[in-house]
C-alpha cells in the first residue's frame, strides 16, 4: 500500500525528479514527459467519470462509468511503469508492468460497444452529450500520451515496456467508442461536413432549428 505522509519536499526545486528507481531526470526528460502525460489523461478521464454521476440504474453511462474507473487503475500502473525504466536481466512480475492481458480487455470492451454503434459515413465532431465531449478530451490526451510513449520507445527502446504503447492505442479507440455510445449510440453524433463553411460562410453549418430563431 503506497502512504504518502508529505506532499512538498522541495528535493525538485533543481528542475529533477526522482524515478521509481530513486535516480533523479530532468522534469523534461522525454520519460516524465510520458508518465506526466498518462497522468494527464486520466485526470480527463476522471472528468468524464464525474459525467456518468446519478445515471439511471443499468444505464449505458453507468456502463461507461465501470469501464473507466477500472482503466483509471490500468492507468496507475502504467504510469508507474514508465517510472521505472526496465532492467536488463528484469525477472518477469519483479516489477509492476502493463500487461498483455490489460490491452486485451480493453479490446473485448470496445466490441461490446461498437456491436450497438450505428454505422459511420463521416468523422465525428468532438460533442454532442456533456459525457461524450469530455470523452472526446480524454481520449485526444490519451493520443498524445501515446505519442509521447512512441517518443520513449524509440529513445530507449530497452528500457520501456512496448505493451504501454499498445495499450494506450487501445484506449484511446475505446474512449472514441464509449464517446458514441454515451450519445445514444451513435445516433447523437456530431458529423464533419467537408467544406461545410466555405461557400455559404459559418451560418451554412448551423443546424436548421438555430437559423430559425435567429
Amino acid at each position: 500500500m503506497v502512504r504518502l505522509t508529505k506532499i512538498y519536499t522541495r528535493t525538485g526545486d533543481d528542475g529533477t525528479t526522482g524515478l521509481g528507481t530513486g535516480s533523479r531526470t530532468p522534469k523534461d526528460s522525454v520519460r516524465v514527459e510520458a508518465y506526466g502525460d498518462v497522468d494527464e489523461a486520466n485526470a480527463a478521464m476522471g472528468v468524464a467519470v464525474t459525467a456518468c454521476a446519478g445515471a439511471v440504474e443499468e444505464s449505458a453511462e453507468v456502463r461507461i462509468g465501470a469501464v473507466l474507473r477500472a482503466a483509471q487503475h490500468d492507468l496507475f500502473d502504467l504510469g508507474a511503469d514508465l517510472c521505472i525504466p526496465v532492467e536488463a536481466g528484469e525477472k518477469e512480475g519483479a516489477k509492476l508492468r502493463i500487461q498483455a492481458s490489460q490491452t486485451a480487455r480493453l479490446e473485448g470492451t470496445i466490441d461490446e460497444f461498437n456491436e450497438h454503434l450505428a454505422a459511420l459515413n463521416s468523422f465525428v465532431l468532438p460533442g454532442g452529450s456533456p459525457l461524450a465531449a469530455a470523452l472526446h478530451v480524454a481520449r485526444t490526451v490519451t493520443r498524445r500520451a501515446e505519442r509521447r510513449a512512441v517518443t520513449l520507445l524509440r529513445a530507449e527502446p530497452g528500457a520501456t515496456n512496448p505493451e504501454t504503447v499498445r495499450y494506450l492505442n487501445r484506449l484511446s479507440d475505446l474512449l472514441f467508442v464509449l464517446a458514441r455510445a454515451a450519445n445514444r449510440n451513435g445516433a447523437g453524433d456530431i458529423l464533419w461536413v467537408p467544406g461545410a463553411t466555405r461557400s455559404g460562410g459559418v451560418d451554412a453549418a448551423r443546424p436548421k432549428a438555430m437559423k430559425d430563431r435567429s
